[in-house]
């Protein structure tokens, strides 16, 4: 039976092997090509025909095929290669340099390291199921795809902050599947807790501008202090709007909530960097401050109508200043996505005792590299194993790993041998 001799060759043994060697391959934002050359030559390596697909040869997408005989749907699974944390991100955690940012072992029955949980411990599963299946010789009618991309976390530019090496989901999957990778379906294998998501939020990110109306002081000339809102310091009038911005989020998530059958989108807004004044001349106080703001967005939703939102709040909490919009991608749910589900459910069936987890809406509330494949027209699902504990200690089980390859390889085999509707 080819399902029988494709799960007798995935061992749990070589998808811990394959993770943990994937997560010691350090790979921040801009820094995939080590990484992408591992993945290229693992899968020649293994009897693949691998391709890069870049925009710039630095920061490839690596993608692999194995042909169907026609007539069947085909099938892409992605990850991205990229992680989240640079030695360099001291401005955003007290210590970036931590070994669980940029590389992973084994603890007990657990596989600690950022890069694991995001995103290379999924990708290893796919890689392990597509690898037993070629291997296998298992007769598939559809083309089964397995591709790793770069560029998924939500870097992007701004100010002084240009240029490619800034660039994030322009070149990665996008790319990708503008240059002709594509399928009948997607599975994105990020973190679901083995749920399934195939509504993902939107985003946009505002720099505020706030602005004095006094002259830059001189720390011995400051006038007599009275309120923030008249302080002739832009970092301490920064203050009003600031609550007035948390007042204004807290209701601005309620009031958009977005609910659907592909999961429920918690719009957040957070300020999340600012800048206000000048270090090294640190005695001067500042006529200007820029605050920026990431704000989420459900599926559809005018983002020049938050950007309006943002304006008033400026002028109601008697702040001088200025929004701009310097980012936006839009929040999609798919469509036409009812086969591909209901293949993840039955093969997800065939392996867990329990159905699909009810996924937090605080997954469906990111933006993924689904909401690509969506905008392009292939119904895409997220679902994969997640980390109970990400926000802390970055680790998944290992078992959950070996029993998403098992999932992934059945969800292959059933979706790519259903024949096509004509």
């Amino acid at each position: 039976m080819d399902l029988d001799a494709v799960l007798g060759r995935i061992k749990r043994e070589d998808v811990i092997e394959l993770a943990l060697a994937l997560g010691n391959v350090d790979s921040p934002h801009g820094q995939e090509a080590e990484v992408a050359g591992y993945i290229y030559d693992w899968l020649a390596s293994n009897g693949f025909a691998p391709r890069k697909i870049g925009l710039v040869p630095e920061r490839p997408s690596v993608v692999a095929t194995l042909r169907g005989s026609g007539g069947g749907y085909s099938l892409l699974f992605n990850s991205h290669m990229d992680t989240s944390t640079s030695a360099d991100d001291v401005l955003t955690l007290r210590d970036p340099r931590a070994p669980q940012y940029h590389s992973a072992w084994l603890d007990g029955d657990e596989i600690v390291g950022d890069g694991i949980v995001n995103d290379k411990g999924p990708m290893a599963a796919f890689l392990i199921a597509a690898r037993a299946i070629k291997d296998a010789g298992a007769p598939l009618l559809g083309d089964l795809i397995v591709t790793a991309v770069p560029g998924e976390i939500g870097v992007e530019p701004v100010d002084e902050w240009q240029g490619l090496e800034h660039v994030s989901k322009d070149l990665g999957a996008r790319y990708m599947v503008n240059h002709g990778v594509v399928a009948d379906y997607a599975v994105v294998a990020e973190g679901t807790g083995f749920g399934l998501v195939w509504v993902e939020a939107g985003k946009a990110h505002f720099k505020i501008t706030i602005y004095t109306d006094t002259a830059s002081y001189y720390t011995p000339y400051l006038p007599a202090r009275t309120t923030m809102a008249e302080a002739p310091n832009a970092v301490l009038r920064a203050y009003p709007f600031l609550q007035a911005f948390e007042r204004w989020a807290t209701e601005y998530e309620q009031r958009f909530r977005y609910e659907s059958p592909g999961g429920t989108v918690i719009p957040k807004a957070s300020v999340n960097a600012i800048r206000g004044g000048t270090p090294t001349r640190c005695t001067q106080s500042p006529q200007l401050c820029h605050l920026y703001a990431d704000v989420r967005l459900i599926p559809n939703q005018d983002v020049l109508a938050v950007k309006a939102e943002l304006e008033e709040l400026l002028r109601a909490s008697g702040t001088s200043g200025e929004v701009e919009l310097f980012l936006y991608r839009r929040g999609y749910e798919a469509q036409g996505v009812e086969r591909l589900a209901e293949t993840i459910r039955r093969c997800h069936a065939e392996v867990f005792d329990t159905p699909p987890a009810t996924v937090s809406p605080a997954v469906s509330s990111m933006w993924r590299d689904t909401n690509i494949f969506i905008e392009m027209g292939i119904p895409a699902v997220s679902y994969a194993p997640r980390s109970a504990t990400h926000a802390t200690r970055r680790s998944m089980k290992a078992e959950w790993l070996y029993e998403a390859a098992q999932v992934y390889a059945r969800i292959a085999l059933d979706l790519c041998n259903q024949r096509k509707e004509r």
